[in-house]
């Protein structure tokens, strides 16, 4: 799939997206969760099916481990501040330069595999999609814990054409239980004692 144009076309959606998050926006879960998810699933129907040597399978479990694993530094690396009574974040440069590192990293194992064997190449070339979906949902989900970790409340999604915010019973309760178990660990003797 990830042909020069549909990579044009990925790396403009991932630029359009860092400039926004380096803007700072509110927190939105299913921008955070759903959306990835979605990206990682149509990446993985780009690859099925093409993977024919044990090698251009271990290039993609590669890829994608490591895209996890940026994901969730990125994901830690996220400012989180409160505004209007939401959780709102930004990126750092630190995210910036992460995300840098991602995309060499990927293309550059594309270009490594091309080098050992250009006939399998293919398979991983295509899976940009399923790595990018895959370390965004990881990145969505840490920031997400962080945020109501935090006690920040986090909106679903933001109402369509200007209209209200909907927000999610099931995100008010977790950042509630989450809330509750840290005020229950500051509680315990051990909790207290650690803080010394």
């Amino acid at each position: 799939m990830s042909g020069p144009v549909e990579i044009v076309l990925i790396l403009a959606a991932i630029c359009f997206v860092m400039v926004r998050r380096l803007i700072g926006e509110p927190a939105q879960a299913k921008r955070m969760l759903v959306l990835p998810a979605v990206v990682a699933v149509i990446g993985l129907t780009d690859v099925s099916g093409q993977l024919k040597t044990p090698m251009a399978a271990a290039f993609l479990v590669a890829t994608a481990a490591i895209s996890v694993g940026i994901g969730a530094l990125r994901g830690a690396s996220v400012r989180i501040s409160q505004r209007d009574g939401l959780a709102f974040v930004r990126y750092t440069w630190v995210t910036v330069v992460l995300w840098v590192v991602n995309l060499v990293i990927k293309f550059g194992a594309d270009i490594v595999l091309k080098a050992i064997d250009p006939k399998d190449a293919g398979a991983v070339t295509n899976s940009l999609l399923l790595t990018l979906g895959l370390g965004l949902l990881v990145e969505g989900a840490v920031v997400l814990y962080r945020s109501l970790r935090s006690d920040h409340q986090v909106m679903w999604t933001q109402g369509k054409n200007g209209g209200p915010r909907e927000m999610s019973p099931m995100l008010d309760n977790l950042r509630d239980s989450l809330s509750r178990r840290d005020h229950a660990d500051w509680d315990t003797p051990h909790g207290r004692h650690s803080e010394w």
